[in-house]
């Protein structure tokens, strides 16, 4: 995985997020739309409100069609009744979906599109769960509580309001999580559950429920036929459990979620085993035990049966093929082989049986490798008395601690070969303190984990938690003891949060400064969860929010701050709007800036300097870069997070005691030669990577370069010949062919020129690079030309009956078209009519070139070949150019075209994915849907709110610590996280590089500041105190002092901003009152010293 979005991604242990601007292109961010429309989403009737049934049961009214009835098919041979159930009545609404589709899949969507999940508890955890699921987009959710929702609830359920106390809970949560996704039918259900009414789901959830009862429902759900998967969740205060029992055999479709691994085969041996050598273009991602298939192979045409085959023995570029090949025929060359994935099927156990042998834990955190056992043996404790008390034990009562001790100890006594060796008398203390606590970052992370336990068990996708988890996060609590009285409620909605922190933190969370940058999917559930806890939200406190984008459809399936009327509207604004809404106490200001250099003068000195901690919720490594840049100028802690489909990191940069988000670089990404991309493709990706250039270069640069040069002719001319090489030449060879034979004056002549396109780019130019190179040619060295991963390529042969021929056709007519101007009439958007006029464009018969250039060597960064005779040429055209624009209209310009990948009316990913799909024909490539190709050419993020929800909830538990302020780096935790396995890596962050120079030592952390004005000579003399000797000086890049220079003695008197003002041309604004120099030093033994940068202070 590389760079994050988003990240994306990064901690100590995993690489930074891909970010949406980085080469080369990744397949990289979803729901339904109204089932009777995939593409219109209505708005909620907010006048309609609820309907409440005879049974105790409610929905929108809207939705009155559907309730409990029982859902029928069967069609897979899984653990689920969910597949085919009408899922065939549901059109994926791409444009909504498809950062999604990218995680998922088509199959899946699907899936879950037919699926039926119950939640029952809606505390904050309830509704955490229910707001991914409903933004995945099953088919329904019917919420379950007979509870009302109190002021305790506001903690952390962000659909309540004090309106809704006193209200039934899933009454009152129904209409806002109906708002996130009209196509999902939520329903409410206020009455006790019967086991009967479970046989309606594919999943249920329960929240907050005695064991006693889940053992009953699990029971049912286990035994039923098909089974129904069944998952108990909890979250008591700063401890989290989770069990999950998806019946006696569940099958596992895709255990990763990973696109099967492949490689290009260079050697095949006759032997048993067989040792199998592939080409060292990137190295191999299998495993031992794999299976493979193979194919192409020429030679041993045995191995292309498409059989699956084991292997073992696996490195880098090899491996051994457990099959005799001794009789098989010699191989000779060719050949791809390509991992097979296989189902697994899992035998979950009941809740009765696997409480008392729960086998392996998932863990979390290595630096509580016992804790799991503990925390199993804690949570039946507390459930036992529950059931005893009729109630959980009180914030700070010490008697009910110690009757928790008392039940653990018992339970523990009695467990045999389970017996643990101590209780953890202190652990179950804070366990009984919080017991009655939701916690939002605790709901947050949960529910995130839950939600994607709840599409696995729809859907077969990833591998299901097997079978408990347990958390907890006692490193977030105050260092400091509370007393008693720091837990007294304060009839307030922080009150559940007052019980586990005490009153003293919450104040500080109240007048926390708190800066977040960015408002996506992270920044949605940033700002949720920083209203819910009460950051900012106090007289001192003040929350900024940035975001210089605007919301987009494809941004609803997990942006849940935003509804459809949003479109088009400001990230930051609708996000702070609906935040306030969450709690009308949040002081919240939001600007629409990009945060960055050029920002300086809004986000200036004062405003860093003011800041408590800045919570990052970027989509790109670049700003990331920039922010951490600032928090350590300012030594701001900075929260870092970031996610890719179903990964996520969480990395803690807090001053003084880790490294900073810059510290560690990734290396940068392997990108295929150009040479490779342009003549020598051998994957898809290739293929798209050749598209989007060209797409690029023919609809957005080259109607560029014609407006600049229609715009002022005389400079470009200038700047063209100033210029005077390869690539000069070359722009001005394609702005000529626009405006010379090339222009386009009617539509036909659109349609002709796409035709010509299709002849040059599939037929002409495949028969001069194999006219250049035929098959049987050879290196400079002796060797095969065409030997792997080069793929020999055939001309294609255009026809007016092949869709996908008159498809390219019709999409590069239409934009180009739209370049001059033209207005496209109805009869090109139909195949018929587009064939029609394709078949009267006259081709011109084509002759290879014997003197043809074409680039081979991998190094090459240009495809354009250098020539004696560029100037002449050059001068020529510009000729051509001078006699074109004598015959235009003064008026005219041509109009470039941007690449806009989520709209799927304008036809840009239908000539990309053409012009990938007709290459990839070229070299026996497979090719791929427009979907696939979107993802690809439009480097989209894949990106799920599950993934995003529980990366939000891992930092705000260490934003408690941020805000106490004596927390120690072991207490603080980075995290890699995977749903898709799952896996969880919980560490501590890397502390920063130490320099020592005498008896001092610094870290990155550290700025050293000379105030007073000082002049040169006074800098120098202050750093020689430091026992330094500064050899350079210099200011952004130019140089205020070198030793070596006779001359700079001369500016000894001189003050160093005036120094930057004359040399440097340095211009300070009005808010600045300091200046930053870089000084290169060395000890007395002439050994170079690395310092901090020093500020100069002049005001």
């Amino acid at each position: 995985m590389s760079k994050f979005a988003a990240y994306h991604l990064r901690s100590s242990s995993s690489p930074k997020h891909q970010s949406d601007s980085m080469e080369p292109f990744v397949v990289k961010e979803s729901c339904l739309a109204s089932a009777s429309s995939p593409l219109k989403k209505r708005r909620i009737d907010h006048h309609t409100g609820t309907e409440v049934k005879a049974d105790g049961s409610a929905i929108l009214a809207s939705n009155s069609n559907i309730g409990l009835s029982n859902i029928g098919g069967d069609e897979m041979q899984l653990n689920m009744a969910a597949s085919g159930n009408n899922s065939n009545n549901h059109e994926i609404d791409e444009d909504l979906h498809s950062r999604q589709l990218a995680v998922y899949g088509r199959e899946t969507m699907r899936r879950l599109f037919a699926s039926n999940v119950l939640i029952s508890g809606m505390q904050g955890l309830g509704v955490e769960i229910a707001k991914n699921i409903i933004l995945a987009g099953v088919k329904s959710v019917t919420l379950h509580d007979e509870n009302v929702v109190e002021l305790w609830d506001l903690s952390s359920n962000f659909v309540f309001s004090e309106e809704d106390v006193g209200k039934n809970r899933a009454l009152a949560s129904v209409q806002k999580l109906q708002e996130l996704n009209n196509a999902v039918a939520v329903s409410a259900l206020t009455e006790k559950l019967t086991k009967e009414q479970l046989s309606a789901f594919q999943a249920v959830v329960f929240v907050d429920i005695s064991f006693e009862k889940a053992t009953q429902f699990d029971d049912y759900c286990h035994s039923h036929q098909p089974p129904i998967a069944f998952i108990k969740a909890d979250v008591r205060g700063l401890f989290g459990s989770l069990f999950c029992d998806f019946g006696p055999q569940f099958t596992v479709l895709d255990v990763d979620g990973e696109e099967p691994h492949s490689g290009i085969i260079a050697s095949v041996s006759n032997e048993n085993p067989a040792f199998v050598s592939c080409v060292d273009d990137e190295r191999l991602e299998f495993e031992d035990g794999d299976l493979v298939v193979f194919s192409e192979v020429e030679g041993m045409t045995e191995l292309n049966d498409g059989k699956p085959r084991k292997i073992k023995s696996v490195k880098p570029y090899s491996f051994v093929l457990e099959e005799d090949t001794t009789s098989y025929g010699a191989y000779k060359k060719g050949g791809i082989v390509t991992q097979v994935k296989q189902p697994k099927v899992l035998k979950f156990k009941p809740l009765r049986e696997a409480i008392k042998d729960p086998g392996d834990f998932l863990l979390s955190d290595f630096s509580k490798f016992d804790r799991p056992p503990l925390l199993h043996l804690a949570f039946q404790a507390l459930d036992r008395f529950s059931s005893q008390a009729g109630r959980f034990p009180f914030a700070g009562s010490e008697e009910d601690a110690q009757k928790l001790v008392e039940i653990a100890t018992d339970i523990n006594e009695s467990s045999g070969d389970a017996r643990l060796d101590d209780v953890n008398s202190k652990l179950l203390r804070h366990l009984a303190f919080g017991s009655r606590a939701v916690l939002n970052p605790m709901a947050a992370m949960f529910g995130g984990i839950v939600g994607q336990e709840v599409v696995k068990a729809c859907s077969g996708k990833f591998h299901p938690l097997f079978q408990f988890f347990y958390f907890d996060s006692l490193e977030s609590l105050p260092k400091e003891p509370l007393d008693a009285s720091e837990f007294t409620p304060q009839n307030s909605r922080y009150d559940a949060q007052i019980s586990v922190f005490g009153s003293t933190l919450q104040k500080k969370l109240e007048d926390a400064k708190v800066f977040v940058v960015g408002a996506g999917a992270l920044g949605c559930e940033f700002l949720k969860n920083l209203a819910l806890m009460g950051v900012s939200c106090g007289v001192q406190g003040k929350l900024t929010v940035t975001d210089d984008d605007v919301i987009e459809k494809s941004n609803l399936s997990r942006q849940f701050l935003f509804r459809d009327w949003n479109i088009g509207q400001a990230k930051s604004t609708v996000a702070a709007t609906a935040a306030a809404g969450i709690n009308s106490r949040l002081n919240i200001d939001a600007l629409q800036n990009r945060v960055g250099p050029e920002t300086e003068n809004v986000f200036h000195d004062s405003f860093w300097e003011n800041l408590t901690v800045v919570v990052n919720a970027l989509d790109n490594v670049t700003a990331r870069l920039y922010v951490d840049s600032r928090c350590v100028y300012f030594q701001k802690p900075l929260l870092e997070s970031g996610t890719l489909g179903a990964k996520c990191n969480t990395q803690m940069v807090i001053p003084h005691l880790t490294e900073n988000y810059g510290a560690s670089r990734d290396p940068p990404e392997k990108q295929a030669p150009m040479c490779t991309v342009h003549s020598f493709p051998h994957n898809i990706d290739h293929c798209l990577t050749w598209a989007r250039s060209e797409f690029e270069g023919l609809l957005e640069k080259t109607p560029a370069e014609v407006n600049a040069y229609l715009s002022s002719p005389v400079e470009y001319m200038n700047a063209m010949k100033t210029a005077g090489d390869a690539q000069a030449r070359d722009t001005l060879g394609r702005v000529v062919e626009c405006l010379e034979k090339e222009k386009c004056n009617a539509f036909q002549d659109c349609i002709t020129w796409a035709r010509l396109r299709f002849e040059d780019y599939f037929v002409n130019r495949v028969k001069q690079l194999i006219y250049t190179f035929p098959e049987d040619a050879n290196t400079s060295t002796g060797a095969p030309f065409w030997s792997a991963p080069k793929r020999f390529p055939r001309p294609l042969q255009f026809s007016s009956t092949d869709l996908s021929h008159i498809n390219f056709v019709m999409a590069a007519a239409i934009l180009r078209a739209e370049t001059f101007g033209i207005p496209t009439p109805e009869w090109a958007k139909t195949p018929t009519g587009l064939a029609e006029a394709a078949e009267r464009v006259i081709v011109p018969k084509f002759e290879p070139r014997k003197d043809a250039k074409i680039v081979t060597d991998e190094k090459a960064t240009t495809m354009s070949t250098a020539s004696v005779d560029d100037a002449a040429i050059i001068d020529e055209l510009i000729a051509k150019l001078e006699r074109c624009r004598l015959s235009l209209q003064p008026e005219f310009r041509m109009k470039p075209i941007q690449f806009e990948k989520d709209d799927d009316t304008n036809y840009h990913m239908d000539m990309i994915a053409g012009l990938a799909n007709m290459r990839a024909r070229n070299y026996s490539v497979p090719e791929v849907d427009k979907l696939k190709a979107k993802f690809i050419a439009g480097r989209i993020i894949p990106a799920i709110a599950t993934s995003t929800a529980m990366a939000t909830g891992f930092v705000c538990l260490e934003l408690y610590k941020v805000l106490d302020g004596s927390h120690k780096v072991e207490d603080y935790r980075n995290t890699f996280a995977n749903l898709a396995l799952p896996l969880f890596s919980i560490a501590e962050p890397v502390p920063p590089k130490v320099v020592k120079h005498q008896d001092q030592s610094w870290t990155v952390w550290d700025r050293w500041v000379i105030k007073g004005n000082p002049t040169l000579k006074q800098l120098l003399n202050w750093l020689k105190e430091k026992g330094l000797n500064a050899y350079s000086i210099s200011c952004g890049s130019c140089l205020l002092y070198n030793s070596m220079f006779p001359r700079h003695r001369d500016r000894m008197d001189k003050h160093v901003v005036d120094l930057a003002r004359e040399v440097a041309k340095v211009e300070l604004p009005a808010y600045r009152r300091h200046l930053d120099v870089v000084v290169a030093c060395e000890d007395d033994n002439e050994d170079d010293v690395d310092i901090p940068l020093v500020s100069v202070y002049y005001a």
